[in-house]
């Protein structure tokens, strides 16, 4: 075994060997085929070559001078090689046999196939199993005339010849139950390659453990085999487990599987594994090929380590192999990235002398080494050179030149290459617009800097940070002090300015007369070197505080107090003594004053909340609370926050001053409440609103917040309880909170709670308003209880409360809804002849009600008479209008109300075209239907799946099948993809017009994208049914009971054809 080769791996081949029959000798004069052998060829020693086996029209067996027919044919087959390859082809040489080896030859009428009949017959049987479904046939009964007449080595070469994995494993099975068969690695290894070439990789480990267990020891070739299939298909773990077991085997692969491996390994940037691999075939003294070093030396320099690679380079040149130009590339870019200039100087050199020319990688990374080490006159002539070996130059190189040229001050040749780039269409990387631009201001042309960088902009090009350096260095020249703040922000959201940046922006503040923005700047670089007076002082201190910039606060007020000490400025010092370890004279300063700053205190507790120490803001908080209106400004201040929206501060200052005894206003508390609902932090609410829900300080406005808060939090629920809560507290309701609290159950579908306040509120005797009565009836229209929401309106005029546009609206939905257009209609005029200001929403809003009644005359004259009151439509009116005439089958006049509504300036949107599409179809205007689709194309409009679809129902409802087909596919074309409606359009007008075919193809391509329908599956099964695919319509039947889905049987095919 250990003799056998590997037939799996391109450098080894395996030869099968059998017991010969006692009449055929061996003959020891064979000789073996050098090249890959022809049809003719006698010899079974191969390696890549696939021969063809059998002949699809076989000859009559010829007579005995079948010897004189293979020679002839070997001679074409000869001169036709030659004539394909040139003078230079090389031919096999002849196979040499005994006489009785010729007479064997020609008994098994081989007819100059490589197999005998009988195993080539074997070969196509087994082979034609492909096309048949899997489980209709029994291998057994398949190879019933093959018992007996088939060798264990004929057997194996059936095997290899298989291309399909199942009929290998079928063969197989068969195989094992013959009496010629015997278990060994060489037939287990076949069936190993078939399974890993097609990714079976389960199946393969079953059969290496089934080859285990019938005592067949793994030899290199299988194990290779299981490794190559292993990395073949990116089982890196499973890999290097079992490459693992085979080390434990004392097995040592091929070079061949270990460059399959460690091949696998790069391609999934597994550089340390393919490192370690490598190391231990060092350690197995495996002799690596070219490709093995070219992979670990691209390992070694993607790791970066660079020692390493230059010491497997070197071994790599011993060996004998020229390393490519890619090895060379990698080296000396890792080279030149770590700064060794002799390196890779000495790299480029041994590259050159061997005649490899450099690409332009490699010379970008020279060019790189060259333009950091200064050396330009180097880098000049590389460029030179790139230019005689007609090296292609990207923008990347050129990016360098303009650099270079810039640096040596040849700013005019720095603009033609820049210019050259442009024209070449290389220009898009904005490294290459900054670096031109930098080149600009380094000779003092701002404006053309400028000019770059805002080509580079409106080229929609990104800007990197030092791009935004470079772009305020340009605006702080032209003092464009706006787009210069503008620019700065940009660059602050990169990360922290760098140096030059401030001090552009400080030098421009400063010439400029603006002080404020310099002296905020110079706090921000904690630089004292400013004078500053005292209002400038407290305004900068403010802002220092309200951003929590501590060290800059304490840094002004030590300036201030150097200046002079007066109350508020003590008073600062004192609170922050603590901080800077100045207890002593805090203290005295303290005793200096009768009554400490409350406001200073106040900004003093501001600071330390925004820097969160918690601690000492507790302690100044204390402080502020003892002195004179103290109270006052803590609850001012986080009503500040509050306003701000900055609840973690509002919370803790919340929280401290109950700690310390001292309750927030009420009023407070509801804003801190409000605050939470607005933030959807019902929670947190809910804790302020129980601490403050017992005090008999409590009114209204909590209750109110907390409504407001849970209302906000989409929980009309607990909104409710709160309400129910505060009727039991004694506090009345209004109008406002009425109507707040009957919306929000009714917008989430809580009628039956909204239903009871409302009725409780009108037997209270609430004094409600029209926006409460407006609310009440939308309610009940929401509810679907038209009748009482006709009674509100009767009751609402019962009690003098004047109705408002808007409950005219919501009455004439009301009537609409339930078929009472005649008193819609009444209402109408009705709030006309009351002079009530109508609006376009109430005059659509009936011209919808006549559309669904179906009558379009009067919906026109009222859509005329709106126009004539004064009243322009608008994008809603019209859409509601052309389906009106498209309802009613009017095509030309939705035409007309669609030209009519762009020459009024009213913009066309996505419903309008469907409107019109609508109507074009229901008259049968197909063609008008799908220039409109084209039209909201060319004006930016995306087609939806519904615009397709009504022409899709036209055309399957006319029995326009292959219409019907275009427009699906132009539906695809167009990027969409088709919804239900639209698949259920297609089905229908194939079942209907009896295109069974073309059903059952279109349902077996979307079956996989659309969601289980009953109409789509039941329809599958009745075309199944008609063209006899009984199999697939219980496939698709049992799929629809498993989901769930009920069967319609009363479908029937083609009934339109009848």
């Amino acid at each position: 075994m250990g003799s056998l080769q590997n037939p799996f791996l391109p450098t080894t081949s395996t030869t099968f060997t059998s017991p010969a029959p006692s009449k055929r000798p061996r003959n020891p004069r064979i000789i073996h085929c050098s090249i890959n052998p022809d049809p003719w060829t006698l010899s079974d020693g191969n390696d890549n070559y696939n021969p063809k086996t059998y002949k699809k029209h076989r000859k009559k067996p010829l007579s005995d001078d079948n010897a004189r027919r293979i020679i002839k044919a070997k001679a074409h087959y000869l001169s036709v090689l030659r004539r394909n390859q040139g003078s230079h082809a090389k031919t096999p040489k002849w196979i040499q046999r005994t006489p009785e080896q010729m007479i064997q030859y020609l008994e098994d009428d081989r007819d100059g196939h490589l197999y005998g009949k009988h195993v080539v017959a074997a070969i196509r049987i087994v082979r034609n199993l492909s096309s048949k479904p899997e489980g209709s046939y029994n291998i057994r009964e398949v190879m019933a005339s093959f018992v007996t007449k088939l060798t264990f080595r004929e057997m194996c070469i059936v095997l290899k010849e298989q291309k399909g994995w199942r009929q290998v494993r079928d063969f197989f099975a068969w195989m094992k139950l013959q009496l010629s068969y015997q278990p060994s690695v060489i037939v287990y290894t076949i069936v190993l390659r078939i399974y890993g070439q097609v990714g079976k990789i389960k199946l393969a480990e079953q059969t290496f453990l089934e080859m285990l267990e019938a005592g067949c020891e793994p030899d290199e070739v299988a194990c290779g085999t299981m490794l190559c299939a292993y990395a073949r298909w990116g089982r890196h773990k499973a890999m290097l487990a079992f490459y693992s077991a085979v080390r434990e085997r004392e097995i040592v692969p091929s070079i061949s599987v270990f460059n399959f491996m460690i091949s696998s390994l790069q391609k999934k940037s597994l550089h340390g594994k393919v490192i370690q691999l490598w190391q231990q075939m060092v350690d197995t003294r495996v002799a690596p090929s070219h490709f093995t070093y070219t992979v670990v030396i691209g390992s070694y320099v993607k790791e970066g380590i660079k020692n390493e690679a230059l010491e497997l380079f070197d071994g790599m040149k011993k060996s004998g192999f020229v390393p490519e130009e890619a090895t060379y590339s990698l080296l000396i870019s890792l080279s030149a990235k770590h700064g060794n200039r002799d390196d890779t100087l000495e790299l480029y050199e041994d590259m050159r002398s061997r005649g490899i020319v450099p690409s332009n990688y490699t010379c970008a990374s020279l060019l790189t080494l060259y333009y950091k080490n200064g050396d330009y006159s180097k880098a000049l002539s590389l460029f030179s050179e790139m230019q005689k070996n007609n090296t292609a130059i990207d923008e990347v190189i050129y990016g360098l030149l303009v650099r270079i040229y810039g640096k040596l001050g040849l700013y005019e040749d720095a603009e033609k290459t820049f210019e050259e780039i442009e024209q070449l269409g290389l220009l898009s990387d904005e490294k290459t617009y900054v670096t031109m631009a930098q080149v600009y201001l380094n000779a003092g042309n701002y404006d053309k800097a400028l000019n770059i960088l805002e080509l580079m902009r409106s080229r929609n090009i990104w800007f990197s940070r030092f791009a935004y350096i470079v772009l305020l260095r340009c605006y702080v020249w032209r003092e464009d002090v706006g787009s210069a703040e503008s620019t700065f922000q940009a660059l602050s959201k990169t990360g922290v300015p760098d140096a030059a940046s401030y001090k552009d922006m400080l030098g421009l503040y400063v010439r400029l007369g603006f002080m404020e923005k310099a002296k905020a700047f110079i706090v921000e670089m904690r630089n004292g070197g400013v004078r500053f007076d005292e209002d400038l002082y407290k305004t900068v201190l403010k802002f220092c505080c309200k951003e929590g910039m501590l060290r800059d606060a304490e840094q002004l007020i030590e300036e201030m107090g150097n200046i002079g000490f007066d109350k508020f400025t003590q008073t600062c010092l004192m609170a922050m003594c603590g901080e800077s370890k100045r207890l002593e004279k805090a203290d005295n300063k303290y005793d200096a004053l009768d009554q400490p700053h409350s406001m200073a205190l106040g900004l003093m507790l501001s600071l330390y909340l925004a820097v969160g120490n918690a601690s000492k803001a507790e302690h100044i908080l204390k402080m502020l609370l003892d002195t004179t209106g103290g109270l006052t400004i803590a609850n001012q201040l986080i009503s500040k926050y509050i306003r701000e929206g900055d609840t973690s501060k509002a919370e803790s200052l919340y929280n401290q001053m109950t700690n310390l005894g001292s309750m927030p206003e009420t009023a407070i508390c509801a804003s801190i409440i409000s605050l939470y609902g607005k933030q959807h932090q019902l929670t947190r609410a809910q804790e302020v609103f129980s601490r403050v829900v017992n005090s008999p300080a409590t009114g209204k406005p909590v209750y109110t917040s907390m409504m407001d808060a849970c209302v906000k939090c989409d929980k009309p629920v607990e909104a409710c309880q709160v309400y129910k809560e505060m009727i039991e507290k004694g506090h009345a309701a209004d109008a406002v909170t009425i109507s707040k609290i009957v919306n929000s159950l009714s917008n989430y579908g809580e009628h039956q709670e909204a239903h009871s306040i409302i009725i409780k509120s009108l037997e209270d005797g609430k004094e409600l308003d029209t926006v409460a009565y407006n609310t009440f009836i939308k309610a009940m229209l929401d509810a679907g209880k038209l009748n009482f929401a006709a009674r509100i309106y009767h009751h609402m005029l019962s009690l003098g409360v004047a109705p408002s546009i808007h409950t005219y609206n919501t009455m004439i939905s009301v009537y609409g809804r339930g078929r009472k257009l005649d008193k819609a209609v009444e209402l109408f005029n009705m709030a006309s002849s009351l002079g009530v200001s109508l609006d376009e929403k109430t005059y659509t809003n009936l011209i919808s009600y006549y559309g669904k009644a179906g009558k379009s005359e009067e919906a026109s004259i009222l859509f005329s008479k709106m126009q004539e009151k004064g009243i322009i439509p608008g994008k809603v009116s019209y859409n509601i209008m052309i389906n009106v005439y498209a309802t009613a089958g009017l095509d030309c006049e939705a035409e007309k109300l669609f030209l009519a509504m762009q020459q009024n300036g009213c913009s066309p949107d996505s419903l309008t075209f469907l409107a019109l599409i609508r109507a074009y179809t229901g008259s049968g205007k197909y063609s008008e239907a799908e220039e409109t689709i084209s039209t909201m194309q060319i004006e930016g409009i995306l087609p939806s799946c519904a615009h397709y679809n009504h022409l899709l129902f036209a055309f399957t409802k006319a029995g326009l099948i292959e219409e019907a087909e275009r427009v699906y596919r132009k539906l695809m074309s167009a990027g969409l993809t088709p919804d239900l409606a639209c698949c259920r359009t297609m089905l229908r007008g194939y079942m209907d017009y009896n295109y069974v075919e073309e059903g059952i193809s279109f349902f077996e391509q979307i079956s996989g994208t659309v969601e289980p329908d009953r109409f789509i599956l039941s329809a599958a099964v009745h075309l199944y049914k008609f063209t006899g695919k009984e199999l697939e319509a219980r496939t698709t039947l049992k799929s629809m009971n498993k989901l769930g889905v009920p069967f319609l049987e009363n479908l029937e095919i083609g009934y339109k054809m009848k």
